[in-house]
């Protein structure tokens, strides 16, 4: 049986199951991920952090996120 309150995305390759009012800050929150250490994209299109909180995700989303390495 299907869960309709359910939707399925993939981030970075690997399918995730969320709540379908989920937010793309909400992913973050969820991966533990540092906002000031990454990019994000969503569907190829690179996404300003500021407004996350705002961004609903949607069933089969696709999400990236690069962690920014320095070098000397």
């Amino acid at each position: 049986m299907k869960n309709k309150n359910k939707i399925k995305i993939k981030v970075n390759g690997r399918k995730l199951q969320l709540n379908q009012s989920s937010t793309l800050d909400s992913v973050v929150k969820k991966l533990n991920i540092p906002l000031n250490k990454v990019a994000i994209e969503l569907n190829r299109k690179i996404i300003n952090k500021k407004k996350i909180k705002n961004i609903k995700i949607v069933n089969n989303d696709n999400v990236e996120i690069v962690y920014f390495i320095g070098g000397g």
